[in-house]
């Protein structure tokens, strides 16, 4: 079993920085990776959605990455634009606060697989 906060095999398929490319979500687009954290059990993305949420941020477990396009620039999440939309909005002050990642866990958790 794959944990929510680690990368999947299919997306880790090569070791690049990914900020700066594409999310795409199963049904479109929701903004570029603002951040990105390698650290085991704790990988995640940043998203800045742009005008899309009204610039707001979303915080990703690596878990819901399904791949990783490099040549492409683009990341593939195994989620909606309104499941990403309805998620908690990402607090940089917050990042690492363990109940911060545990609200997380609890959103993400009911949709991933």
């Amino acid at each position: 079993m794959t944990d929510m906060w680690s990368y999947r095999d299919t997306a880790r398929t090569q070791i690049a920085d990914v900020v700066g490319f594409d999310v795409v979500a199963t049904d479109g687009s929701i903004g570029k990776v603002d951040e990105a954290a390698y650290d085991a059990g704790a990988s995640y993305l940043v998203v800045d959605t742009g005008p899309w949420i009204f610039g707001k941020k979303r915080m990703l477990p690596a878990g819901v990455i399904d791949r990783i396009d490099y040549d492409g620039r683009q990341v593939f999440v195994n989620l909606t634009k309104d499941q990403v939309r309805d998620a908690p909005d990402y607090e940089a002050a917050r990042y690492q606060d363990e109940a911060y990642r545990s609200d997380l866990g609890t959103y993400y958790g009911r949709l991933w697989p």
